[in-house]
């Protein structure tokens, strides 16, 4: 009998909602997984896990602390996940974290760049593994305001005064960007997919917001179920198209044309939105960090 191999999967945001929901359906399937996974709240999560009382012998997950607002400690945890994984694979890195919140206090340093820089610190590893990344994006990258890029660098400052839908808009754009940026220069050597869920509305991401909607108003809502499902595709999709620009895959299973995110498809916009690891760790973290690199 012939025994299957773990697949390794590193992931942000799998705490609650569409991250939690799509580790959940993975736990169910025969294929054996190893999770790696980023949480906040350490005890809580592993509560979580331990509630769904999968088949431990056959799938293993660890928990790590990450505050992705911190970058001291984004890097904590790319050690620690190295350490984990040892000479083994990073099969897929699952980065689906996000906040829908107005700018209207001061934001924690460094925390625009937070999932950029995880993949920096993880990027050769990425590469022996041969990864596929898979960035959960959104179609509300479409209403960045006024249509004009240039709107990002006045929206995603702490206290712009932006509304939670402005700055979420704008913040998904700039990760589209870095996941096209990550494209470019990862090559050959590892697969960059971002995907959609779809208009998901029980998901925990507008909690910050003073309003109320009614998911049973909102005729195009999924189950988080069926929003999880439309994110796993992008684990296994293998029919990509021959444009390498071309690497959004919609909740319904198409990959979109172009002409939906030709914004983000402006290589000097991708350049000035992807900052480099050295440029990260001087600006943001070197005055206060004296650890060793990684």
């Amino acid at each position: 009998m012939t025994t299957m191999i773990a697949k390794t999967v590193v992931a942000t945001g799998a705490s609650s909602g569409l991250g939690f929901e799509a580790v959940k359906q993975l736990l169910q399937q025969t294929q054996p997984y190893r999770f790696i996974l980023g949480a906040r709240d350490l005890k809580a999560t592993q509560a979580a896990y331990d509630g769904l009382k999968y088949d431990t012998a056959k799938h293993k997950i660890s928990i790590l602390s990450l505050e992705l607002t911190d970058l001291r400690g984004v890097k904590s945890f790319a050690q620690q996940t190295l350490d984990k994984l040892g000479d083994d694979n990073l099969d897929i890195l699952f980065l689906n974290a996000g906040m829908n919140k107005p700018a209207t206090e001061p934001g924690p340093n460094g925390s625009k760049w937070s999932q950029h820089y995880l993949m920096h610190l993880l990027e050769e590893k990425l590469r022996q593994s041969h990864s596929r990344i898979v960035v959960v994006s959104s179609g509300i990258i479409r209403n960045i305001r006024d249509q004009k890029p240039e709107t990002l660098d006045i929206d995603l400052k702490a206290e712009s005064g932006a509304g939670a839908f402005v700055v979420y808009s704008a913040s998904k754009f700039a990760q589209l960007l870095s996941a096209q940026w990550w494209r470019r220069r990862l090559g050959n050597s590892a697969r960059v997919v971002a995907v959609s869920p779809g208009l998901v509305p029980r998901t925990g991401l507008g909690r910050h917001l003073n309003i109320k909607v009614d998911p049973n108003s909102l005729p195009d809502a999924k189950p988080v179920e069926e929003g999880a499902k439309s994110l796993l595709q992008a684990f296994t999709r293998d029919d990509f198209p021959s444009d390498p620009e071309q690497i959004f895959l919609t909740s319904w299973g198409d990959w979109w044309p172009k002409d939906v995110y030709s914004l983000a498809l402006d290589e000097a916009l991708q350049e000035k939105w992807s900052p480099s690891r050295e440029q990260i760790e001087k600006e943001e973290i070197m005055p206060t960090d004296s650890s060793p690199p990684l």
